[in-house]
């Protein structure tokens, strides 16, 4: 381990010195949201928990985190303020912040109990899902498909903007497809893929991989930092390179829906091989 962060620091133009963009370099400090598994919360108990335990292990780095919840405010309050110089999950593409190569590939999902005929629906302009009542997060992209395949007047929506101290409207929309409230659940697909798990028995998780109408629903997720730490963008980029097997699987142990670039799932099977 003694060699590992001189191995990747070397990869740096000019071995730069990393204390000029970073608030402490003998920390890897993170910004996370307190209470938003599977994402991350005060216990380390999410996956970017998980993930940012394995980089401060190869960096040879204490970890320490600065918490604040994921709503508006949350760049600005905690990267912007350099009281933390990563976010661990942040869509490539994100102008708030640079984002550094992408670690997962993913897509918002349909989440449906099995038996229920809609186990394989891999599009919302499915025919199966006229006179469904669908749950969806208002605000987010496939809502907007919803709304061009005429699903939206039997769906019910759940708040997007909430204080995740307080509150998740994706478990209030799993309990409602639980009751049977619902017919199925569209989720962003590592929430989806989380609370499948948890269910009994689990639930079915297909990501929208088919929609041919609206905006896509598949993203590519990185890391965030400040727009002028270049440096350390570059060690992440090179942490994700030589690890990605890793995180592979510690995503797909989580139930996050991988996807690889022609939008096939990727599997346990392909992470160790």
């Amino acid at each position: 381990m003694a060699g590992r962060e001189s191995s990747v620091a070397q990869q740096l133009p000019d071995n730069t010195d990393l204390s000029i963009e970073l608030v402490d370099p003998k920390v890897l400090r993170v910004c996370a949201d307190p209470r938003n598994l599977p994402f991350s919360d005060e216990k380390g108990e999410g996956f970017e928990n998980k993930l940012a335990e394995l980089f401060a292990e190869k960096l040879q780095k204490k970890l320490d985190y600065t918490f604040f919840p994921q709503a508006t405010g949350f760049v600005r309050m905690t990267l912007a303020a350099h009281r933390c110089d990563v976010i661990m999950g942040f869509p490539q593409g994100d102008e708030l912040v640079q984002g550094t190569n992408p670690y997962y590939r993913t897509a918002y999902a349909l989440v449906a109990k099995p038996g229920s005929g809609l186990e394989d629906v891999a599009s919302l302009g499915d025919e199966r899902l006229k006179g469904k009542h669908l749950g969806i997060i208002a605000g987010t992209p496939p809502a907007t498909n919803m709304a061009v395949n005429g699903l939206m007047a039997n769906a019910r929506p759940y708040p997007l903007m909430i204080d995740t101290r307080f509150d998740s409207s994706a478990g209030a929309m799993m309990k409602d497809l639980a009751a049977g409230a619902i017919d199925a659940a569209i989720l962003w697909g590592p929430m989806a893929g989380y609370y499948a798990k948890q269910a009994a028995p689990p639930l079915h998780v297909t990501p929208l991989v088919q929609e041919k109408s609206g905006p896509k629903l598949i993203y590519r997720i990185g890391m965030g930092v400040r727009s002028a730490d270049q440096n350390w963008k570059r060690l992440l980029n090179r942490l994700i390179q030589e690890n990605q097997p890793a995180i592979n699987k510690l995503l797909l142990d989580f139930g996050v829906p991988l996807l690889d670039e022609n939008d096939r799932p990727i599997t346990a099977e392909l992470t160790t091989r």
